[in-house]
């Protein structure tokens, strides 16, 4: 395989050609904030977090879906940057609505961790106040629609892992919202097999195990790669 070499934050890097600059900067030890993707599905691009400057080019590029190319030089966190991604953190926030002191994954949150990385300690947005739902009716888990920031990570892993693809996305702009089969109860699908993988795949509090109280969801996501590691591997071919 083709080896490419590039330069990211000044630092003279290496990467395979097949990989995205998210995947050369991870492996360089280089962390460039995400909230959509999730090693083992596809890369969607969808948060717009992982946005980079590349020399060259006037438009910011997600990392995650870019291809890595010779002689290429990047930057990930340059002041523009961070202020861009502060947005979008504010945007999310302002959008839904999140109350994390009540929240079942206060402390456990993808969301709330960039939030404090990007020094968030306010709002400037108006905020929306959404009405959304919360729906129990599923045995095991439930998911709060009020906390949902559409990363389709639940899509991709129901989909792609479990391949029942219980999961989808349904309207369009502020009324977009994940959905179970034909917009039904969770608890009354025909096609979910309690698996739980969308709840351990779940960035922020959205999806939950049952019985679970403020700080108390912790997701699992070391479960989605022991999973994608094992197939790619055939350790479970008969």
């Amino acid at each position: 395989m083709t080896v490419k070499t590039l330069t990211i934050n000044d630092q003279l890097i290496s990467a395979r050609e097949a990989e995205t600059i998210l995947q050369a900067a991870q492996e360089a030890g280089i962390q460039i904030p995400t909230l959509c993707y999730l090693a083992g599905v596809s890369e969607v691009g969808a948060c717009r977090l992982c946005l980079v400057e590349i020399s060259g080019s006037h438009k910011l590029q997600p990392a995650c879906v870019t291809k890595v190319a010779e002689g290429m030089v990047i930057q990930t966190n340059s002041e523009r940057l961070q202020n861009y991604r502060r947005m979008i953190i504010e945007m999310l926030f302002a959008e839904g609505n999140h109350v994390c002191s009540v929240c079942v994954s206060n402390g456990h949150c993808e969301l709330q961790n960039l939030a404090v990385e990007m020094g968030m300690d306010h709002v400037r947005l108006e905020y929306q106040f959404p009405h959304r739902t919360v729906d129990v009716s599923h045995d095991r888990f439930g998911i709060d629609h009020n906390r949902c920031v559409l990363c389709t990570r639940c899509v991709r892993v129901c989909d792609e892992l479990e391949g029942v693809h219980t999961w989808d996305v349904a309207g369009r702009g502020a009324k977009s919202h994940v959905i179970t089969d034909l917009n039904q109860p969770w608890g009354t699908s025909s096609t979910c097999t309690a698996c739980g993988k969308c709840v351990a795949a779940c960035p922020t509090g959205a999806l939950f195990d049952q019985g679970s109280t403020v700080g108390e969801m912790v997701h699992d996501r070391a479960r989605i790669e022991f999973i994608v590691n094992a197939r790619q591997k055939r350790q479970w071919q008969l």
